[in-house]
């Protein structure tokens, strides 16, 4: 049975090798500082902090995702931007990616905050026919200093 709940301090080894994962697929090494400091702010309780979910099977850790709630300059109620998806490769096709989705969608929903986003790279191919069935692809562009 597939479980989707809140990072916990005991996960920080699995979260490390699944995020490890994630940004190899982006081609992107972070330094320690940011590895560190990420997961402490996973972790904490301030509004302005990301929050983290994991996918697991059976103990077996399958994937993440974090999101972040923010202000809106077009809106009153704040959004929700899912920053990272990530499931590991073997266990891509169970319904770990759209259930992780689906968590953050719930998330945001009893937060108040009914808009939910996030951006993939255009050679994500994979992911994206899984982004098709639960979200509306939209014509921006992201131009980014």
């Amino acid at each position: 049975m597939l479980t989707i709940r809140p990072l916990a301090p005991s996960d920080h080894a699995e979260w490390r090798r699944l995020w490890t994962l994630y940004l190899a697929f982006y081609e992107t090494v972070l330094p320690e500082e940011i590895y560190e400091t990420h997961w402490r702010r996973l972790l904490g309780d301030d509004p302005q902090d990301f929050h983290g979910l994991i996918a697991e099977k059976d103990g077996a850790a399958l994937g993440l995702t974090h999101y972040v709630f923010h202000r809106h300059g077009w809106k009153i109620e704040n959004t929700c931007y899912l920053q990272d998806l990530y499931v590991d490769e073997a266990a891509r096709g169970t319904g770990a990616g759209r259930a992780l989705i689906e968590a953050v969608y719930a998330a945001a929903n009893a937060a108040g905050c009914p808009s939910v986003y996030w951006l993939t790279q255009d050679f994500n191919a994979t992911a994206r026919r899984l982004y098709d069935r639960v979200a509306k692809k939209t014509p921006f562009i992201v131009y980014r200093r």
